[in-house]
């Protein structure tokens, strides 16, 4: 009499197999979150820097930095209106960028790598978003034409 069904040495092939498919393909999928965390950064912080452009160009400060964009990760407890202010774009609870206002009157805001910071999204963040991280004049005498 002839039993229809797998023998033990076919299921462990099984097993196994899928295990091995799954060590490869969970590591995959946490660096495409990171990626996607990555991207989304990079598109916040461009839309920031957008933000704090229309911003001046429309109120003539910075007085006011809670009000300046809609953008979660940009922190914006500084109060503004003042020289050598300080604000942090976060990634994850990490802060990533700073931004420095160096010349409220003048419209002028740099903005700098943080220093030693740990997650893979931040350091993605400060590799991809290099052409921004620099000093924007956004008005006043730093504006030619």
């Amino acid at each position: 009499m002839k039993r229809a069904g797998f023998t033990m040495i076919e299921l462990i092939f099984v097993i196994v197999i899928l295990g091995i498919l799954a060590a490869v393909a969970i590591p995959k999928l946490a660096a495409t979150r990171t990626d996607a965390e990555v991207s989304k950064a990079a598109s916040d912080l461009a839309t920031v820097v957008s933000d704090m452009g229309s911003y001046y160009t429309s109120q003539g400060t910075f007085a006011n930095l809670a009000t300046m964009t809609n953008v979660t990760d940009f922190d914006s407890t500084a109060k503004g209106g003042t020289d050598s202010d300080t604000a942090n774009f976060q990634v994850g609870g990490e802060s990533c960028v700073l931004f420095t206002f160096n010349s409220v009157a003048d419209g002028n805001v740099t903005l700098s790598d943080v220093a030693g910071v740990s997650s893979a999204a931040c350091k993605g963040l400060q590799a991809a978003s290099s052409d921004l991280i620099k000093n924007h004049s956004f008005g006043g005498t730093g504006v030619s034409y």
